[in-house]
Formats: structure tokens, C-alpha cells, sequence
């Protein structure tokens, strides 16, 4: 019971108990000022930093301005409740920020607050995967705004904008089923209209039952647009309409067929041609092409192809510079993802810029004048680990790579808009934030912050370590984190639980200082070792590391996971390997099923939240990315819902009801084929609930659950308040 009672008010002990970190970082914009947040022992404080200068001041006393707003509104303000996302430097002395939905001034040398105009709320919410009806839209101004472009019976029309009855059909082929989509994008010169011809599919919907609404008694259904792997695509084929000409010229269809995508439709700034990205069903081939806007003839600019797949969805760059004379592309073409410089009139590779056994992670600036690079990259320095960020710059032809920052743990970088500053903020797992201003070559010309955890520490936690392994191909190293009660005894024996997610989209294991992350310190307490890693198949590594995952999601990596807990258990042999429990949600909920399915001689214990156990019922653009198309054996052979007869340990299943991401029908499903096959198991169905691990009741049972069946005693009685 003092386990559960120590868990449950970890949380409260340890949250907001680092101070000096800077965050909600922001410059203003002309780039000479910036200002950040940051919690302290005696509540929130704004900092004002001018650059030049080196000046620190206090950007505005929140005491003040809460008391400025109580006035002005005539009731109570919280100083808390002031979102800082939502401040905005003007000047030195002027800043503006959205309370009670209005934006408001505030002068910070006169401490004179006025109200201004009602707050614009264009944020838009709603479900992520809904389609819009593209058959419909808008009429869409030309650039002198003299004509409209629009979609009428299916088919493009053109009017002047003060006579409709100029009205002139430029199409005449167009039906419902196949139709000229209402994203019309007018030339620059106005003389020429571009858009795409759809062979519309039909759309999947998802069905989902409300059981327990709280505006009614009775239940009721929600539906959503939910394609799935191997669901017919709608398939567009770009044209432009050259209006000086009268002529319809579309794409090359043989150039993109069976598509899965056409995206990014865009104008060349001279009017010549519109170039589009094409996504071929597979992933195998991802392509940028032009369509002359004279000739009508299509070509491939970039033809990026790949045995495997093309992780379009998190490493997809492109930049067309100087009006696409040249090209910048990111590819993994070499086994490592870099940055190439294409000439983007003859489509040829006119260097590679960045080269090496390591990623480029994400581009940050394209400059065109200075003719460089700035990006953030990992795995360079072969002393760190391989996934910590850090900064870099380099010239278009590959020349004078410098490194912008390089201190031993993960860099978060926020610069200005000429990018002549930016601010640092470094850390680890185990190490607290430090907070710098560095001037464009990397040089630290002003501390800012460092960061301090001794309240939180005093509360008795400690550091998660970090721990490496060899993969199973002994050799490439695998990166984790092990996580131990506050009251660890190294005289005891404790069980493991692994908590996973092995989605290839990304790695998950932590990089940057969180005191609980996930909350794993919380599960620790009850007498855990709580371990995370990142095992092969998922990203930020080499390619090949990553291809472990194709078209074998059940894979995840656990060759390396098990080899890595093996390993650190002979270094702690107060890791009790005979009892290993693992949990995750989504992506996650399908490995640690798969844990007690394909692994049940290490894995005994696991609780699966809103898992795609059977990827064919999942959504097409996850799905299809990893495990291809079309649909083939591999699908049921990662299937946890065919293999659920080789079910040995113990297992408890949740899910929302309304879970719009994966379809709940892949938990039902499971739980199905286990009944069937005779499998005790438990189901936990949340009503009301999303996509998510359960909330506060499934992680109640999730803990339980992991105290009964790996340590072997019976949780108490205990509530969530």
C-alpha cells in the first residue's frame, strides 16, 4: 500500500519543480529583441533580452498586468491563466496578447493597458482524417482580379468578376465520378488555370457507437472518413487550361499512375509550367514533375525510387530556388538521410551537399543569397549519442560544413528572422536544461539560463540512466533509458516492464530532460524497473536500420530489445528478467501484444491500449507506408488477431469507444479471435473515449494489473482523486 500512496502523489512532488528553463521563446518581428518565459520557486517570470546589448530586464511583472486586466474587466484575473503562446512583442515597450477573448496592449514602461479589437479565432479543430468535397468550391480571383475561375457540373468555368453573364465553359468532359476539382490555381501572368481531373472512389466510413452521450439518454452514432490499406483512391491528373491558346493540357498520366498522391500543385513564378509532387501507391517511388504550361509536355524533375519505401511522410524536403533553377531534395538514396542540389531545369543531381553515416533531421533555412544551408542533424559526432539534435550550416555545394553547436546532449534551436541569433536550449535525460544566445556562426554571446532541479531532487528523484547495447547484428549500437523507484534497493530483485512504441515514423526514447516521461517514474514506484528503448525498424537511424520494419510491423525491434535487457541485466542483477512486463498504445498496443504472442518466453505480462493488432484495419497512409501494397501475406503475418491461439501470458486489452484514429474494431476483433481460441484475457472498454492509453481509470487497472501478475500480490483497494 505505501508503494501505491507513494506513486499516486509522485506526480504532485515532482511537477514544476525544475526552475530557470526558458520556454514559449520568441523574437520579435524584426529580430532584435526576443523574450521567454520561465518558472521559478516564487511563481512564472518575463524576460526581455536585447542581443546587441546583452541586457537582461524583466519584460513585464505578471502581478501587475493581472491586476491592470482585473480593473479593466471589473472581476478576478489568475496571472496563471494568462497563455503566453499568445503574446506578441511589438517594440521595446509594447506587447499585445489575447484574455477573455479580446487582444489587448499593454505598455511595459508606463504599465498603461488598453483593449483593442475582438480576439479572430481561426484555429481550426475537427477530426483529422476528414475529406473535403474538392467537386465544389469557391470562385477563385485571377491575380488582377478581373476574372473568375470555378467548377460548375463538373467542369471549369471562367467569368469576368462584375458580369457573370460572361460566363465561358472551358470544359465539357467533367461528370460527377470524374471531375475537375474546385483547387483552381491561376498562373502569375493570369493567362493560364491549373487544377486536376478526379476519378473519384468511393470513401470508407467509419462507424463508431456513442453509448453514453451526455446530452441524451440514448446512444448514438458518429461516423467518420477512414480509408484503410488496399481501399480504392480517388486519382488526379493535374492540367492546365492555357487561355490564350484555348487548349486543355494535362499530365501524362503513364508518368503517375496508380497514385497514391498528387500534392503541391504550383505555379512557376514566369507562368512556364506548374510542377506537382507524385506519391506512387507503395511508397517505392516519390516524384517531383513539371507541366509545361505551353507545350503540355510532363517530365520528371526528381524520380526518387527505393526497393523498400520512401519515407515520405517524415523526411520529405523539397525547396525550389531562384524560380526552380535549382532544386534542394532530401533522399536516403545513399543510406543515410542528406540533402542534394538538383538542377531543376535539366532534372540532373548537381551535388550532394551532405554526406556521412548520419541524418539530417530537419532543415531549418534555405538561404538563396548567402547560398547556404542551416539544418539540424544527428549522428555526426560519433562520441554522442546518435539521436541528440544539433545544429548546423553548410554551402549548396557541400563546402564549409560548420557545426553551430556541439555540447554533449540535444539541442533545441529558436531563431530570429534573419537568422543572425538564435537561442540554445541543450540538455539530456539526465541532465537539466542550459539556456544560451548564439550569434550565426555558432558563438555563445550571451548565457541565458541553466536550468535548476535541487526542489526536485530534494523530493527524492533521480535521473533515468542511460544505457547502450549491441543489436542483434553486433554491431549497431541500441539506445535506452532505465528507470528505478525512488526508494531503490540495489539488494532486491525488481520485475521489468518495457513500456513500447516502435512506430518506424520516429524513435521515442527520450533525449531532453523530463523528470517523468510518460509517466514511468510514477510506475516505477510501485517496486518496478521501468525500461524504454529504441530497437531497430523505427527512425532517425541509418536506412537500413530502419527497413527492419518493412512489411514485418511485428518485427518491432524485439530482437534488439530483448538482447539490450539481457545485457543490462547482467551489469544489474537486480533486474528480474523471469519477470517482464510490457505496455503501449496505438502502434505501441500492437507491439506489446505482439510481445506475448511472438515473444511469450521473455514477455509474460502486457496491457495493450487502443492497438492496430491487424494492420488492415487500420488507416491506409500508416499502414501502407510500412507494410506496402498491395495487400499481401505479410499483413496477416503481423497480424495479432490471426496469431491471438499463441497467446501464453497474461493480457488486458483497452480501448475508447470513440477511438477515431485506429479503428476500435481492431481491439473487438482481438478479443474476439482470444475468445475463440479459449485465451483468458481481459477487456477494458472506456466509454466516451478517444484514441488514448485509458486516462486515469486504464492506468489505474494498468498498474493493477502489472502488481498481480508480475509481482503476485493484489493491488488495494485505492481510489483516483
Amino acid at each position: 500500500m505505501e508503494d501505491f500512496k507513494r506513486a499516486k502523489e509522485l506526480r504532485g512532488k515532482i511537477t514544476n519543480k525544475v526552475y530557470h528553463v526558458p520556454t514559449q521563446i520568441k523574437w520579435n518581428e524584426q529580430g532584435d529583441l526576443l523574450w521567454y518565459e520561465k518558472n521559478t520557486a516564487t511563481g512564472k517570470q518575463f524576460v526581455l533580452v536585447d542581443p546587441k546589448s546583452g541586457a537582461k530586464s524583466t519584460l513585464f511583472e505578471l502581478n501587475a498586468l493581472s491586476e491592470a486586466l482585473k480593473a479593466a474587466l471589473n472581476k478576478p484575473v489568475a496571472g496563471a491563466s494568462l497563455v503566453s503562446d499568445q503574446i506578441k512583442l511589438i517594440n521595446r515597450d509594447l506587447l499585445e496578447f489575447t484574455y477573455d477573448g479580446y487582444v489587448w496592449s499593454w505598455n511595459r514602461s508606463t504599465n498603461k493597458l488598453d483593449k483593442k479589437e475582438k480576439e479572430k479565432n481561426d484555429r481550426r479543430g475537427g477530426y483529422w482524417g476528414q475529406r473535403f468535397d474538392d467537386s465544389k468550391g469557391e470562385p477563385i480571383a485571377s491575380p488582377d482580379s478581373s476574372l473568375l475561375a470555378y467548377i460548375k457540373n463538373s467542369n471549369i468555368y471562367i467569368a469576368k468578376k462584375d458580369n457573370p453573364k460572361s460566363e465561358r465553359q472551358l470544359t465539357f468532359d467533367g461528370s460527377p465520378g470524374d471531375y475537375y476539382a474546385a483547387h483552381i490555381h491561376w498562373s502569375p501572368d493570369g493567362k493560364k488555370i491549373a487544377t486536376s481531373k478526379v476519378k473519384k472512389a468511393e470513401l470508407r466510413i467509419l462507424t463508431l457507437l456513442e453509448s453514453s452521450p451526455t446530452d441524451q439518454l440514448q446512444p448514438k452514432l458518429q461516423t467518420r472518413d477512414y480509408p484503410k490499406p488496399g481501399d480504392a483512391i480517388s486519382q488526379y491528373n493535374p492540367v492546365i487550361y492555357n487561355l490564350e491558346t484555348n487548349q486543355l493540357l494535362p499530365a501524362d498520366h503513364r508518368l503517375i499512375d496508380n497514385q497514391f498522391s498528387i500534392s503541391r500543385i504550383d505555379w512557376r513564378d514566369d507562368s512556364r509550367a506548374i510542377t506537382f509532387e507524385f506519391n506512387k501507391r507503395g511508397h517505392q517511388q516519390y516524384a517531383v514533375l513539371e507541366l509545361d504550361a505551353t507545350k503540355g509536355s510532363s517530365r520528371y524533375l526528381i524520380n526518387e525510387q527505393n526497393k523498400t519505401f520512401i519515407d515520405y511522410s517524415g523526411k520529405r524536403f523539397r525547396e525550389d530556388i531562384q524560380d526552380g533553377k535549382e532544386m534542394i531534395w532530401a533522399s536516403e538514396r545513399d543510406g543515410w538521410n542528406h540533402l542534394y542540389r538538383y538542377n531543376g531545369e535539366t532534372g540532373e543531381v548537381i551535388n550532394q551537399i551532405t554526406k556521412g553515416d548520419w541524418v539530417v533531421r530537419r532543415v531549418v533555412n534555405v538561404d538563396d543569397v548567402k547560398k547556404q544551408i542551416i539544418f539540424e542533424a544527428s549522428g555526426k559526432n560519433k562520441k554522442q549519442d546518435p539521436y541528440f539534435i544539433q545544429y548546423y550550416k553548410v554551402n549548396f555545394d557541400g563546402s564549409n560544413l560548420q557545426e553551430l553547436t556541439h555540447e554533449d546532449a540535444s539541442h533545441s534551436a529558436t531563431f530570429n528572422k534573419d537568422h543572425s541569433y538564435f537561442v540554445d536550449v541543450y540538455s539530456r535525460i539526465d541532465q537539466v536544461p542550459t539556456a544560451v544566445l548564439r550569434d550565426s556562426q555558432g558563438k555563445v554571446v550571451l548565457a541565458l539560463e541553466t536550468g535548476d532541479d535541487t526542489a526536485l531532487r530534494a523530493a527524492g528523484w533521480k535521473a533515468p540512466e542511460v544505457f547502450t547495447s549491441k543489436a542483434r547484428d553486433g554491431k549497431t549500437d541500441i539506445w535506452g533509458i532505465i528507470i528505478r523507484p525512488t526508494n531503490f534497493d540495489a539488494n532486491k530483485k525488481y520485475p521489468v516492464i518495457e513500456y513500447i512504441y516502435a512506430g518506424p515514423h520516429s524513435s521515442f526514447v527520450p533525449k531532453t530532460f523530463i523528470p517523468n516521461p510518460s509517466g514511468m517514474q510514477e510506475l516505477a514506484e510501485l517496486g518496478f524497473i521501468v525500461v524504454q528503448i529504441d530497437g531497430m525498424g523505427t527512425s532517425n537511424r541509418s536506412k537500413a536500420f530502419h527497413d527492419v520494419c518493412w512489411k514485418d510491423l511485428k518485427d518491432a525491434g524485439f530482437a534488439d530489445r530483448i538482447i539490450w535487457m539481457k545485457d543490462a541485466a547482467k551489469k544489474y542483477p537486480h533486474m528480474d528478467l523471469a519477470n517482464v512486463g510490457i505496455y503501449g498504445t496505438s502502434a505501441g498496443g500492437q507491439s506489446s501484444t505482439a510481445a506475448v504472442l511472438f515473444h511469450p518466453d521473455f514477455y509474460k505480462v502486457a496491457v495493450s491500449s487502443c492497438g492496430c493488432h491487424d494492420n488492415r484495419l487500420d488507416k491506409i497512409w500508416w499502414n501502407e507506408q510500412w507494410m506496402g501494397w498491395p495487400i499481401g501475406p505479410e499483413y496477416a503475418a503481423s497480424s495479432n488477431i490471426d496469431h491471438a491461439g499463441k497467446l501464453q501470458g497474461k493480457l488486458m486489452l483497452i480501448v475508447g469507444e470513440l477511438d477515431d484514429n485506429v479503428d476500435p474494431a481492431s481491439t473487438y476483433q482481438l478479443t474476439n479471435a482470444l475468445i475463440k481460441a479459449n485465451k483468458d484475457h481481459e477487456l477494458i472498454v472506456v466509454p466516451g473515449m478517444g484514441h488514448s492509453s485509458g486516462g486515469d481509470y486504464g492506468e489505474k487497472k494498468r498498474r493493477d494489473f502489472f502488481v498481480k501478475h508480475l509481482m503476485g500480490v493484489s493491488p488495494p483497494s485505492w481510489t483516483i482523486n
